[in-house]
């Protein structure tokens, strides 16, 4: 027997049965006993069939001859391929034997064939109760921290939003049913007309095959029995559906089917389709609107509105048609909706393009705190703190930071374009229709008359029928198939916030590029001179002026970085940049890497050396040390200035400002404690208490930030600095529901104290941290310095470039390097510091802070509970004397009665002093290191009213040096040679090589993990 003849007669067996005896389906024949069974259920269905032609009073015979007087149609190359090899001698034969009563002398049947085939495609049919009991997989909504719409998260195929089928107007459910399924109402689960018209048509017409479904069938096609083109899937299609249709209500049934169709734009369900192309929920949707996406499913990238708006028109006017034959709507509604624009909102405008690396972390954190196995295992509403404008700001501070130093270095490469639209734009032109002679565009011919003369043979329209002739309104200018290509692609790139570019017009000089608003520009190739090719999209910045704007290219850069906006209080993530571009890279830089802070871990000293009773104006001596082994076994510790040499004594308030290495060493030399190693551990309660870090190790560089740090936890430090030492816990999660119902809501909790160093210390350190910003090494920031406290860093060898700051509401960190994945260290270049680098992405993330919503405040006093130990007296910036009037006002600790402790000397003696300058008089330190007196408030008072800057150099500095001195962040080990962080590396200075010290097992907190992040 024909192998196709054999699958047709498995599928008639199948249809007989759901048509005639839908309670009692057998999916197992016997192949030999029950032969005689399947010839009568073969000849029950070919009756039932005729029947229910005749009641619309059509000859079948005639369609059937008809369909078969051109075999060769059948049999050709444009044939469809589930038919290819069929006799359609054999087929007609077959036809006359049980459907007409004749008796052939030779017949192409044979039962057991068919048994056996029909046996084989019911295997394993999923039932029908599974449908029932179906949950669609759905999308999770992300809420930004004001409750608004902020991201999306879901399965393939699942950015769904499910709605109950009472929410669907009843405009919207018969609009679906008049496109896809006349008679829904009145049959059960198989349209049997609908299948036989759509054989037939198919032999009639060749071309893309006509199924044939009921809404009930494609419900089973799309959730149950899947979508191959083959017989055996049509088999357990046809039987699950007419099982599905005796257990569900045709209300439910529907409800499926709109919550499960795909409808374009990467919506599935009315309900995403409605919010994607207008804007709106369902329930809102014009008759336009609903005839439009009615008919979408047919096709939904053929009928794209996108892609071919005239198609989409076409199709709308034909579901149009269909609802006003059946009475729905009324001729006047449907001229209307016929000439209604289409009214899509923007595709752009329905994808996101930042946050991805906050959601990924909204999931980790859903999966700990909630309990949920994904955001996308269901259909969550997850409430969030992220500042949606300051987080979108972010991004695209870090990115052109990032971009900028490759560009100022030279270390910017071009690697290609992100992607080429020519096949797109052929495929485009291929099926555009031509402006005339084609049924497409011809005046006049739409709705159901150009859809019949595509299809020939609809499944739900009767022969000859004629159609109306609805008017459909003058076609809108035609977008340049080039604007066309670039609004349906979807850039590799898609959370870079430069705009993209088309190359229209190569060249080896300037370059034509069309924009995504449908202008032309002038692109400078740049790096790219004479290597873009046609319908290259790149990347620009856009420079608007008189007339067509200009372009310049933009590569995405080699080099990596992190940024992070914390609110102080309560530790509310409002922003975070986990790199450049997640899809390059998924690894969350900000909770997921560890990184040597280098000098944006000095405040720890310097508040250990705070607490432990020194004032920021002790004089410590910025010159060469050594410390001793600890306990006494390896190497003793020589550190060295960025810049080599010290400056001689000089107060603890500027070797922060300006980062020195030498007097951050020498505070371990009895600033803190009496002796070194005792004064390196309590630097590490600090840091352990503060919850910098799990663990702590007695290795001297761990003052000057060789311990690597995760940005997260540096970023709770310095919001505690900001708070008087109250650390707040971050967090980005507010809540996850599901179902109205909470799963997971955060508690609020007050920032913890940090014991180990008292309000007092913590506020004499943040006062030094706004000198950083004033004229320090974050010089750059001087203009906004009434606002901004903080500090930069730089690792061994410019490996790292930080800066951590804080104005009152929000701490702001910034990390700037290479992932040296490969086990590598690739150096940033000498002089690219974290005053460099860091500095100016922290600025701009500062200026858009306070353009999003977060206020701009001077940086405050000292709280009610510090304020009574706090003395503010005036003092020589140059050596920290106490003066009468005029100079910098600074902040001393007080026992609370009046006493202050006098500790400008501590360190240094005044007999050194002397010894150092044989010139002084007797007792005469107020002056400045060149003997000048001191005239004025130089600094201006850090968290007060500000003097107006003096326009010399309150340090006696050169004007050219002191520049050099502020952008450079005087940040280094100082060692001969690189010294890692001992348990990173096979050789420690402990001896203990090889050894990994246990850590705290955070999800997110890497240290076990390969150190070159």
């Amino acid at each position: 027997m024909n192998a196709i003849l054999i699958k047709l007669f498995a599928t008639a067996l199948t249809l007989s049965q759901v048509t005639t005896r839908p309670d009692a389906v057998r999916t197992q024949f016997d192949p030999f006993t029950d032969q005689a069974e399947v010839v009568r259920l073969l000849r029950d269905g070919c009756a039932h069939m005729r029947k229910a032609f005749d009641i619309e009073d059509i000859n079948l015979d005639e369609l059937i001859t008809t369909a078969m007087e051109d075999p060769t149609s059948v049999a050709g190359p444009g044939a469809p391929k589930i038919l290819h090899g069929l006799n359609l001698d054999e087929l007609n034969t077959s036809y006359k034997q049980f459907c007409k009563g004749e008796n052939p002398a030779i017949s192409p049947f044979n039962a057991r064939e068919v048994i056996e085939f029909y046996d084989n495609a019911t295997k394993d049919l999923p039932t029908a109760e599974a449908l029932r009991d179906k949950v669609l997989p759905g999308m999770t909504r992300i809420l930004d921290g004001s409750g608004k719409p902020f991201a999306e998260t879901f399965e393939a195929n699942g950015r769904r939003l499910v709605v109950p089928i009472t929410a669907v107007p009843n405009l919207v459910q018969k609009a679906f049913i008049a496109a896809e399924d006349k008679r829904f109402e009145s049959h059960h689960g198989i349209d049997e007309r609908g299948v036989i018209r759509a054989f037939i048509g198919n032999l009639a017409s060749p071309g893309r095959p006509a199924g044939g479904s009921t809404i009930t069938q494609q419900v089973v096609k799309n959730l149950s029995v899947g979508d191959d083109v083959t017989y055996e899937r049509k088999i357990r299609e046809m039987i699950v559906a007419a099982r599905l249709e005796r257990i569900l209500t045709k209300p439910q049934i529907l409800g499926l089917y709109l919550n499960g169709i795909y409808l374009g734009r990467g919506a599935y369900g009315i309900e995403m389709a409605a919010q994607s192309y207008f804007g709106k929920s369902v329930g809102q949707l014009t008759l336009p609107e609903a005839a439009l996406l009615a008919g979408m499913p047919k096709g939904p990238n053929f009928y794209s509105p996108d892609k071919y708006p005239e198609r989409a028109r076409e199709r709308r006017a034909y579901v149009l048609a269909r609802l006003k034959e059946e009475g729905t709507i009324t001729d006047a509604e449907m001229a209307g909706a016929v000439n209604a624009d289409l009214g899509l909102k923007p595709v752009d405008a329905t994808r996101r393009d930042s946050g991805f690396y906050v959601v990924d972390y909204l999931n980790r954190e859903a999966r700990t705190f909630a309990g949920v196995d994904s955001l996308t295992a269901g259909s969550f509403t997850v409430r969030s703190t992220i500042n949606a404008g300051l987080q979108r700001a972010v991004e695209g501070a870090l990115q052109d930071g990032l971009a900028n130093y490759e560009r100022a270095t030279g270390r910017q490469t071009y690697t290609g374009p992100e992607l080429n639209l020519a096949d797109s734009i052929r495929r485009i032109q291929a099926a555009t229709p031509a402006p005339e002679g084609s049924v497409q565009s011809a005046p006049g011919v739409t709705g159901a008359r150009a859809e019949a003369a595509k299809d020939p043979v609809k499944p739900d329209a009767k022969p000859g029928a004629k159609a109306p002739k609805p008017k459909v309104a003058a076609a809108p200018q035609v977008k340049p198939v080039w604007l066309r290509a670039l609004e349906s692609a979807r850039p590799t790139l898609y959370d870079v916030h430069w705009p993209v570019a088309v190359v229209l017009e190569p060249g080896r000089g300037p370059v034509k590029v069309g924009l995504a608003d449908g202008r032309t520009a002038t692109l400078d190739p740049g790096v790219a001179r004479g290597k873009l090719q046609l319908y290259d999209v790149v990347r620009v910045k856009l420079t608007e002026g008189r007339g067509a704007p200009r372009a310049q290219l933009r590569v995405r850069p080699n080099v990596q970085g992190a940024a992070l906006v914390m609110e102080n209080q309560t530790g509310r993530i409002l922003a975070m940049a986990g790199g450049f571009s997640y899809p390059l890279s998924q690894l969350n830089r900000v909770t997921q890497a560890v990184r040597q802070p280098g000098s944006t871990l000095k405040p720890l000293t310097y508040l250990a050396a705070l607490n432990a009773g020194l004032q920021p104006n002790t004089l410590v001596m910025d010159s060469a040390v050594t410390l001793p082994p600890i306990g006494g076994s390896g190497d003793s510790w020589s550190p060295k200035n960025y810049e080599g040499g010290g400056s001689g004594p000089t107060t603890l308030r500027r070797g922060l400002e300006f980062s020195k290495n030498l007097v951050t060493a020498r505070l371990l030399q009895g600033g803190i404690a009496p002796k070194a190693p005792a004064s390196l551990k309590r630097v590490c309660d600090i840091a352990l208490e503060a919850q910098i870090y799990a663990e702590c190790e007695p290795y001297y560089p761990f003052v000057l930030g060789a311990q690597p740090v995760r940005m997260l936890d540096l970023a709770g430090f310095y919001a505690a600095v900001a708070n008087e030492g109250a650390r707040p816990a971050p967090f980005a999660l507010e809540s996850v529901e599901r179902d109205g119902k909470a799963l997971y809501t955060h508690a609020a909790r007050e920032p913890t104290r940090i014991g180990s160093a008292d309000r007092i210390a913590f506020y004499q350190l943040k006062t030094m941290l706004q000198g950083v910003t004033q004229h320090g090494t974050a010089a750059a920031l001087s203009k906004v310095s009434a606002y901004v406290a903080g500090k930069t860093g730089t690792s061994e060898n410019e490996n790292d470039a930080w800066f951590a700051g804080f104005t009152n509401e929000i701490t702001v960190v910034v990390w700037v390097g290479y992932d040296n994945a490969d086990g590598s260290r690739k150096t940033l270049g000498r002089g690219q510091t974290g005053g460099h680098l860091s500095v100016p992405i922290a600025s701009t993330i500062l200026q858009a802070a306070w353009a999003n919503g977060i206020p701009k405040t001077p940086l405050r006093g000292p709280s009610p509970e510090a304020r009574p130990f706090i003395a503010d007296l005036a003092i020589d910036p140059h050596n920290g004397q106490r003066v009468a009037g005029g100079g910098f006002i600074e902040h001393f600790r007080t026992s609370g009665d009046g006493q202050m402790a006098d500790t400008q000397f501590r360190l240094v003696p005044r007999e050194t002093l002397y010894a150092m300058r044989p010139d002084a008089q007797d007792g005469d330190l107020s002056g400045s290191e060149d003997g000048a007196s001191v005239a004025g408030d130089y600094y201006g008072n850090m968290t007060g009213e500000r003097a107006a800057p003096d326009p010399l150099d309150p340090f006696g500095e050169r004007p050219a040096a002191r520049s050099r001195r502020a952008q450079g962040d005087l940040d280094s080990y100082g060692q001969d040679a690189y010294r890692p962080w001992p348990g990173q590396t096979a050789r420690s200075p402990f001896g203990d090589e090889g050894v990994r010290r246990p850590r705290r097992r955070d999800p997110d907190y890497l240290f076990g993990e390969d150190p070159g992040y």
